[in-house]
């Protein structure tokens, strides 16, 4: 009697800032949702309708020949190498903060169509498969007036309020004093939240990437305002005109420069954001006067 293996294949849905996300996941023993622990609170049924993209992760995918190299970017986690593929798209090569290659990624069709191809332990296969639907879902949510953005994001009084700033300037730490001092505060990201414009009106959304802090709630959340944090001597806030709103937002945005398509949706995202939504530029310490006079700032 001949014995028939059967192939290890799970399909898995998630809904992420209302869109639905398709992965295949080709070996499952060794690749499933054991990789992504912070995807609980998205999973979902099958839905109806089109998923904003669908990630096949197979182990047997293989680099592509026909590739031209734009450039290696450190993100703060590892480095990411990007070629751009002579028949359309982008292959990515994922890796850690030991230069160990953890995954391999192929994106076609604006990013609606991917592969990916996993490497090592099991830690080394999670941080290569979170890295790479985050870089997916910030470049294929592009096309569909959804951005990610670098920001500890908090609610408060029915709004949602991200803090953007540089790594290591105190993003965390300021919505902490809010948390602390301010009744009535909650979070909803601490590292990267997602704004989604919906019949012309911008709402935040948590998502299962939040940076060192465990924070992933599938929540929706008006947008109230923006506000980059810059350390100071003192505590003071300013609304910034729009033209200097724009250039404070596009650096805290994931995007491609070089990618002239992808980049003009991004910056008619950050328009649309910035007809409705003010940004503030908080100067300031780490304590508690910083937070009252942010909030007075905020809502006054």
């Amino acid at each position: 009697m001949v014995e028939k293996r059967v192939k290890e294949v799970t399909v898995k849905h998630f809904c992420i800032a209302n869109h639905i996300i398709e992965i295949t996941f080709q070996q499952s023993r060794i690749n499933n949702l054991q990789l992504l622990p912070s995807f609980s609170a998205f999973l979902c049924e099958k839905p109806e309708g089109k998923p904003l993209f669908k990630l096949v992760v197979d182990d047997n995918i293989k680099p592509e020949d026909n590739r031209k190299l734009i450039r290696e970017f450190d993100t703060g986690n590892g480095d990411i190498i990007v070629y751009e593929l002579s028949n359309g798209g982008y292959q990515f090569v994922v890796k850690n903060v030991f230069e160990r290659e953890c995954a391999l990624l192929i994106c076609r069709n604006n990013f609606q169509n991917c592969y990916c191809a996993l490497n090592g332990n099991e830690a080394m296969r999670s941080f290569g498969l979170n890295d790479s639907l985050m870089l997916i879902f910030a470049f294929a949510g592009a096309y569909q007036q959804t951005l990610l953005i670098h920001a500890s994001c908090i609610i408060y009084n029915g709004k949602a309020y991200p803090f953007i700033a540089k790594s290591g300037t105190g993003k965390s730490t300021h919505s902490s004093l809010w948390m602390k001092h301010i009744e009535g505060v909650e979070l909803l990201n601490d590292d990267n939240p997602i704004i989604r414009i919906i019949d012309g009106h911008p709402f935040v959304y948590g998502s299962p990437w939040s940076g060192k802090t465990p924070c992933y709630r599938n929540r929706q959340v008006p947008l109230g305002a923006i506000v980059q944090i810059e350390r100071s001597t003192t505590n003071s806030a300013e609304r910034l005109p729009v033209v200097q709103a724009f250039a404070t937002l596009l650096p805290a945005c994931s995007s491609m420069k070089w990618d002239s398509v992808l980049n003009d949706y991004l910056c008619n995202i950050l328009s649309r954001i910035l007809q409705t939504t003010p940004v503030y530029a908080m100067h300031c310490l780490p304590n508690e006067e910083a937070a009252r006079v942010c909030h007075q700032a905020l809502t006054l």
